[in-house]
């Protein structure tokens, strides 16, 4: 049964870096570039990720001042449409961004880990109600 429980437990490791008080990067922004070298727009990148076209704009903002020069460019509408690409420091970023995840995935297992989930319930216990 502890063995089971072992494997089961959950751990989430979230690596935010942060620019002043702002996020420069986390998973959400990481996802988004993802998403932008994908679709090739700041707006279809939020569309696949399900975030309103304001919300996506404002993150791209973030992180285009955060940085020593941008991560996202976008080019000008007109008969062809516009567009956006992850910047060549915008790929090295996100590359580095996700070694740093893959680093800390790795915490995430080994002794205190193994001892954290032996100890774990699968579930709480209903909460004590007057």
């Amino acid at each position: 049964m502890l063995a089971a429980m072992a494997e089961a437990l959950p751990i989430k490791i979230k690596i935010q870096l942060f620019c002043g008080s702002e996020i420069a990067m986390g998973p959400g922004k990481a996802d988004l570039l993802d998403a932008i070298r994908r679709e090739g727009s700041i707006s279809a990148a939020g569309r696949s990720l399900g975030m309103s076209y304001r919300r996506t704009w404002l993150l791209v903002d973030v992180m285009n001042r955060c940085w020593s020069a941008p991560l996202v460019e976008t080019s000008a509408g007109g008969a062809h449409g516009g567009g956006a690409r992850v910047t060549a420091l915008g790929e090295e970023i996100l590359d580095l961004y996700r070694q740093l995840q893959a680093q800390a995935g790795q915490v995430a297992s080994g002794p205190a880990r193994d001892a954290l989930a032996s100890r774990i319930r699968p579930a709480p216990q209903p909460a004590n109600r007057p």
